[in-house]
């Protein structure tokens, strides 16, 4: 996730009534990122909801707000059973993950002790970071859900050091009703953050009114956020063996930017890369013709990669051209950008690799 909005369907923990009706609008102001409650709606209309955001290109989470472990348990079996892309909150992994465990979507459990309805963040800094580490080293949990802005400390110091803390993404929850919390959530290092009340109430300033609008001003502002974001990207770095040369060249010219961030190669890709820029953080997977453009595409498909790059040669045919098409419908079908040649690569290094605060 490069620091993504997931508008939020709801209003005081519950799904709204008109909510498909809103998805209309809310795609109208080009929002991707899409969630709703499992309370709020018949289970018919929910699946309907599920299925609606699936057919419009967007990825889709249900959020917890159950207080007890069946009704949590409930929670994660409609989660399966809506086959959404997410699972958000909750505070029993390990009852959960037993049902979530063999279904393609990712979880992210609430960090720290959650009281209440609606849901507020209890305890000191120190045991929620620590609560966020315990989740984090959890096999079937692939990220977090923190409730920072319910929180009665220091909002930005505990954003800041739940992030740190961990090395699976942070999306922030709850409350977040103006541009300056969007923006402390990014220079925290979140990887993304829900909107919900504040959206359907109007509390954004934005162009006109309606709530399409509203999902465009939340939109733009996450867009400077972005740019502010401390958090990691997640790039994938391939390339035909005669476009190997450019893509080194092509890693040199950026590797300050790319520093502190984390690569996925291809084996002789990943060597290569190794060698040449020793100080960037590296994950090699297998060759291309042993199965890495599979492993690539697989990445896209659970949402773990921020943009594609391989330096692909049209010129001369390729074994991999298969895997090369695969790895095109795959970032079109989940909304990964993929650079096929330097310019493109340019672009994605200004979008997303700038500096925070330029």
């Amino acid at each position: 996730m490069a620091f993504d909005f997931i508008l939020m369907l709801t209003e005081n923990d519950r799904t709204i009534p008109e909510a498909r009706a809103r998805l209309d609008e809310a795609l109208e102001g080009g929002v991707r990122h899409i969630g709703f409650k499992d309370v709020g709606l018949p289970f018919s209309e929910l699946k309907g909801l599920a299925d609606a955001i699936r057919a419009a290109g967007g990825r889709s989470y249900l959020e917890v707000v159950s207080l007890d472990e069946e009704s949590e348990l409930v929670s994660a079996r409609a989660a399966v059973e809506l086959d959404v892309d997410c699972l958000l909150g909750g505070t029993r992994p390990q009852a959960v993950t037993r049902v979530t465990r063999d279904h393609p979507l990712r979880y992210f459990p609430f960090a720290g002790r959650i009281t209440g309805h609606p849901s507020v963040l209890e305890g000191p800094e120190g045991e929620i970071v620590e609560s966020a580490r315990r989740l984090a080293d959890l096999e079937h949990v692939h990220g977090l859900d923190l409730l920072a802005y319910r929180f009665a400390g220091e909002v930005p110091a505990l954003m800041t050091g739940v992030c740190s803390a961990v090395g699976k993404p942070v999306i922030m929850a709850g409350s977040i009703d103006s541009e300056a919390r969007i923006l402390a959530a990014a220079e925290a290092g979140a990887a993304g953050f829900t909107v919900g009340t504040a959206a359907l109430a109007g509390a954004f300033p934005a162009e006109g009114p309606g709530f399409a609008a509203q999902v465009r001003a939340i939109m733009g502002f996450t867009a400077r956020g972005r740019a502010r974001s401390t958090a990691p990207r997640r790039l994938a770095l391939a390339a035909h063996d005669t476009r190997k040369a450019h893509l080194r060249a092509w890693v040199i010219r950026h590797a300050a930017a790319l520093r502190g961030h984390r690569l996925v190669c291809t084996g002789g890709t990943g060597r290569m890369i190794a060698e040449a820029a020793p100080q960037l953080s590296l994950r090699r997977l297998q060759r291309g013709s042993h199965g890495g453009d599979q492993q690539l595409g697989a990445l896209i498909a659970t949402g773990e990669l921020d943009a594609v790059i391989f330096f692909a040669d049209p010129t001369v045919p390729h074994g991999g051209e298969a895997d090369l098409q695969a790895l095109s419908r795959l970032a079109a079908l989940h909304d990964t950008p993929l650079a096929l040649g330097p310019s493109a690569a340019d672009m994605i290094a200004t979008a997303l690799l700038a500096a925070p605060g330029v």
